[in-house]
């Protein structure tokens, strides 16, 4: 008989402390596609749907596409959002039945109103649907949290290695590659979970993490009994009781292997805490910095916290207002979501001059709103970014222009991942002195070939980027940096 299997996507991060909502409309604005309506090109999470088309036709296997639904990230998904989705996944799948097994593309850092655990709540209904003998595995993003109750529901899973998540495409097909293997019956997975207690953020573009990275890299390819290591950052603006870092290890069938090397890993990053993000500037010193830089290369500063990716608005103005002090031209700002501008800039048209109030609507601590008269340079209807092999909706984009600064005005938030988003808003970006972005680090491996420098800047509040003080309500209060020795390493003999 043929084999066939179930798949579907269901993702987001959610920054419990950001005042944005998510509700349907969240999801349709990013990524909404019925059964079969999926593109051929993946988006982060849903790789494992369009991988999988593959995999399964190569194979003669049935590959049945429940919906995919991906929200940009933000704040709470509304209650009914969330359970509307979740109960047309199920309905799918139960149409579905029987399968082989149910593949998934989740994230792991979704909260809803009144679901801490969305996640794990999907997948113990589908292993009650599906049974115990039906596998169920799933790839996640690294910052997530991992909870016990999907560890319970999962035969197995992985999450990205990099971050920037370039490889979400080669993880879906080291997924796909594990159930091969466990299909054919020459594997067994077996789940170790090592508790790193601790929350931090870690880039792998650069050191210690890069070493890490290939690190871990090297250890699945030198051992044939270690499957995957995966490690699971952890989302430090999401308020949930099992927020943090984990170290995650899958082998054939040999826990105490997994357990040891899961670990010495999670020992190992946990005594990297607090070395791993590069520093960070104020507004000041950074557009200072900028200004004593000559290169014919732009100067790129990234507005580290106010990260749409991140869950923020990312329509913060504080390094613009510092930019517009100094007097500083020929700069070109990537993006400021502010969705009434762009409406104003879309009625008045391309050419037209006009007097346009924007930024910094959102929240408190992102800068004041920017009052300009500005000239409206290009306009472009359900724009789109390169992510990787993915593209990225920025919904309707206005170029807009003063004293020798554009900015990038869009109406569906989105961080800066790639350069593209100048390009399709018709500015020259490696023209320009300086390059405003908003984005913690997927910025890097599209900017970095193409900068003379790059700044971290960290400019007010909108994330909640300090763990030792945000105000958590849920979150354990035994991690690091919350207290300095959650494993007890000073009173080890």
């Amino acid at each position: 008989m043929t084999k066939r299997f179930f798949t579907a996507v269901l993702a987001t991060e959610s920054n419990t402390f950001s005042p944005i909502a998510i509700d349907r409309r969240g999801f349709e604005a990013s990524l909404y596609a019925r059964p079969g309506e999926h593109p051929d090109t993946p988006t982060l999470c849903s790789a494992p749907l369009t991988e999988g088309r593959k995999w399964a036709a190569q194979r003669g296997y049935e590959w049945v596409e429940g919906t995919a639904a991906w929200a940009d990230p933000a704040g709470l998904i509304n209650r009914q959002a969330y359970e509307s989705l979740r109960d047309e996944i199920l309905d799918q799948l139960r149409d579905a039945l029987p399968v082989n097994g149910v593949v998934l593309g989740l994230h792991g850092a979704m909260v809803a109103n009144g679901y801490d655990d969305p996640e794990g709540d999907l997948l113990a209904r589908i292993r009650q649907i599906v049974g115990p003998d039906v596998i169920i595995c799933c790839t996640f993003d690294p910052h997530s949290q991992l909870t016990a109750k999907r560890v319970e529901a999962l035969d197995f899973f992985l999450a990205f290695k990099e971050f920037p998540h370039i490889d979400f495409v080669e993880r879906a097909q080291d997924l796909l590659r594990i159930l091969d293997e466990t299909l054919a019956g020459n594997v067994k997975p077996s789940v170790s979970v090592f508790d790193c207690k601790m929350i931090d953020v870690f880039p792998t573009s650069f050191e210690p993490m890069r070493s890490f990275v290939d690190d871990i890299i090297a250890l699945e390819n030198a051992d044939t009994d270690v499957l995957s290591i995966s490690i699971i950052h952890g989302f430090m603006a999401s308020d949930v009781p099992e927020m943090g870092s984990k170290l995650v290890v899958v082998t054939n069938n040999d826990r105490a292997k997994g357990d040891k090397l899961a670990r010495d890993l999670g020992m190992r990053l946990f005594n990297m805490r607090g070395t791993v993000m590069p520093p960070q500037m104020s507004a000041k010193d950074a557009v200072a910095e900028a200004l004593a830089h000559d290169s014919d290369k732009p100067v790129v500063i990234t507005d580290v916290w106010d990260n749409p990716g991140g869950g923020t608005a990312g329509d913060a103005t504080v390094i613009l207002q510092e930019i517009i002090s100094n007097n500083v031209q020929n700069v070109a700002v990537g993006t400021i979501w502010d969705p009434i501008a762009v409406q104003i800039c879309f009625a008045a048209g391309e050419g037209a001059t006009v007097p346009l109030r924007f930024g910094a609507k959102s929240a408190p601590h992102t800068g004041n709103p920017i009052d300009k008269t500005v000239t409206i340079k290009k306009l472009v209807p359900n724009a789109e970014q390169r992510f990787g092999d993915s593209f990225v909706p920025m919904g309707d984009i206005a170029t807009i222009e003063f004293d020798g600064i554009e900015v990038v005005l869009n109406s569906t938030r989105a961080q800066s991942f790639d350069k593209s988003l100048f390009e399709i808003a018709g500015i020259d970006y490696a023209a320009k002195a300086i390059l405003l972005i908003k984005s913690t680090n997927h910025f890097y491996d599209s900017f970095a070939p193409v900068a003379a420098k790059i700044l971290y800047c960290s400019a007010g509040r909108p994330y909640p980027n300090n763990p030792a003080t945000n105000a958590y309500t849920k979150a354990p209060k035994n991690i690091w940096p919350m207290i300095e020795d959650p494993h007890g390493l000073s009173n080890a003999d």
